[in-house]
């Protein structure tokens, strides 16, 4: 059997997951709050794979199980991890892409296997009937066995290299970086890390890393925050909490945040700009930035709206 022969049970399963999850994006999500939750940024000041104790790397698998049952509602499986219309499965996840340790109970079972890369924010999952047939014949110590050539080309992937939300503190030059972190307080190392993320996408566990204070969400504020400190610089910071600040950033064309996201940008006013609280801005440089008024992210009845502001 491959990925191209019938197997009703495999392929109930995947419409199940497609059905809860068509383009990915809710599995994306799960992967990307796992990575969160083993770097424990707040209090370890971590963000990438390498900052982890080899435990705690063998541990993200199950994280991720645990996760995606409760984000799906997946039942108990009375053999193996899930229950999934019907069909018992069994959960593993990788790093390195093929090299799951599929342990004897999941042999001629179906298994979901998965693997995901931080650094390049992309994600697999497939799905195989771990047969005799497709596991090499090697074993570690404790029987479990890797897929074979066949068994590799028998995975029926349900999403392959799919994108999940970025993680900033990997997608900047270790010169930004390291002017982030030499900062000596929480709030500077927040200030910097807008200034050097300018048009990306920054996510709540970026800035409590960053920050490792507590209440860090205070440190993005227009009161004491880097909204503040960064206006005079021409530096906004838009939300992904309010709808008016998405539709500022998406018609700056800049990524559009979504929850517990924000996204700054350096700006100018200029006459044939994005009208945004009274004001046309476009997009600048740290050079040819105007400052912004605080004034812009006051909240006012009339600000549910890009076009009403």
């Amino acid at each position: 059997m491959d990925a191209h022969v019938p197997d009703i049970a495999r392929d109930e399963v995947i419409c199940a997951v497609l059905a809860l999850d068509p383009d990915g994006r809710r599995t994306g999500a799960v992967m990307r709050r796992t990575f969160d939750q083993i770097y424990d940024g707040a209090r370890t000041g971590r963000y990438k794979w390498s900052h982890l104790y080899k435990t705690e790397k063998t541990h993200f698998g199950t994280l991720l199980e645990i996760n995606l049952q409760r984000e799906f509602g997946f039942e108990d499986g009375l053999k193996l991890d899930y229950r999934i219309s019907g069909h018992e499965v069994d959960a593993k996840y990788s790093q390195t892409l093929w090299t799951w340790m599929l342990p004897p109970e999941a042999v001629g079972e179906l298994c979901l296997v998965m693997s995901a890369c931080d650094n390049e924010s992309t994600y697999s999952m497939g799905i195989i009937r771990a047969s005799e047939d497709f596991l090499n014949r090697g074993n570690n110590r404790d029987s479990k066995k890797t897929l074979s050539a066949s068994g590799r080309r028998a995975v029926k992937w349900i999403f392959d290299s799919c994108p999940f939300p970025p993680n900033v503190l990997l997608q900047l030059p270790d010169t930004d970086i390291e002017a982030i972190f030499t900062k000596r307080s929480g709030q500077q190392r927040v200030n910097e890390l807008f200034r050097r993320a300018s048009g990306r996408l920054v996510s709540r566990a970026a800035i409590e890393t960053v920050a490792q204070q507590l209440d860090p969400m205070k440190r993005v504020r227009a009161n004491g925050g880097a909204r503040q400190a960064l206006a005079a610089e021409g530096v906004a910071i838009f939300s992904g909490d309010y709808v008016w600040q998405r539709e500022a950033a998406a018609a700056l064309e800049l990524p559009v945040p979504s929850e517990s996201q924000f996204v700054s940008a350096y700006l100018r006013e200029a006459p044939s700009g994005v009208l945004i609280r009274g004001t046309r801005w476009t997009l600048a440089d740290s050079t040819t930035a105007t400052p912004i008024p605080l004034a812009m992210y006051a909240r006012s009845p009339s600000s549910a709206h890009l076009s009403e502001v």
